[in-house]
């Protein structure tokens, strides 16, 4: 299953749809919004997407871990709006036979996602906003 959401998203309720009895791995990766960035004081972030394009790419993601890895169940989500801090932004869900395959494969997914989605961030510091420019929050687009 794979979603873009404006709603927040619970965890919890992921981890209940992605195990299973025949899962002797659950790996989760949750994204959230952290107080700090690149030394500046974060008051939120903002997420945008062309969401059926990025839907569209995720469901790919999901195909391309069930072909690399035998997996039982996967759930991507990533949130898109105004996120204060705290906020889950993302989470990837993987439920496999053993913990390797669930490891591996919720890596691939979150790395994929930042690569690839179409989803974009802005922080909102003290000081204005930016626009994150590439995969590893390291290039800024100044917005005052």
């Amino acid at each position: 299953m794979v979603s873009i959401t404006t709603q927040p998203i619970d965890v919890n309720g992921i981890y209940n749809a992605v195990r299973s009895v025949h899962s002797g791995g659950v790996d989760i990766f949750v994204g959230t919004v952290r107080d700090r960035s690149h030394g500046r004081r974060v008051k939120a972030l903002e997420y945008s997407a062309y969401v059926p394009m990025a839907e569209k790419l995720m469901m790919e993601i999901e195909d391309a871990m069930r072909k690399q890895w035998p997996l039982h169940n996967v759930v991507l989500v990533h949130r898109i709006g105004t996120l204060a801090l705290g906020d889950v932004a993302v989470v990837t869900a993987v439920a496999a036979a053993h913990r390797k395959e669930a490891f591996e494969a919720c890596r691939y997914a979150i790395d994929r996602i930042k690569a690839d989605v179409p989803i974009w961030k802005k922080e909102h510091f003290e000081e204005g906003t930016e626009w994150v420019v590439g995969q590893h929050d390291v290039d800024y687009v100044t917005n005052g």
